[in-house]
């Protein structure tokens, strides 16, 4: 399916000028969803060890 461009308004800054603007921002979410999932993961590691593991004993 081909989508047409849609005019723009009369006033309204260029597309291209509104992508470059948010691109410039940065991946900020990305990094805070990337953040959380590694923290997640981290803490469910320590969770795993200290509960199965440790109670365990040292392996002989």
């Amino acid at each position: 399916m081909i989508e047409t461009p849609v005019p723009e308004q009369p006033g309204e800054r260029p597309q291209h000028e509104q992508v470059d603007e948010i691109v410039a921002s940065g991946p900020g979410g990305a990094l805070a969803v990337a953040g959380i999932a590694t923290a997640i993961v981290a803490a469910i590691w320590f969770v795993f060890y200290f509960v199965v593991f440790l109670p365990r004993g040292v392996i002989q």
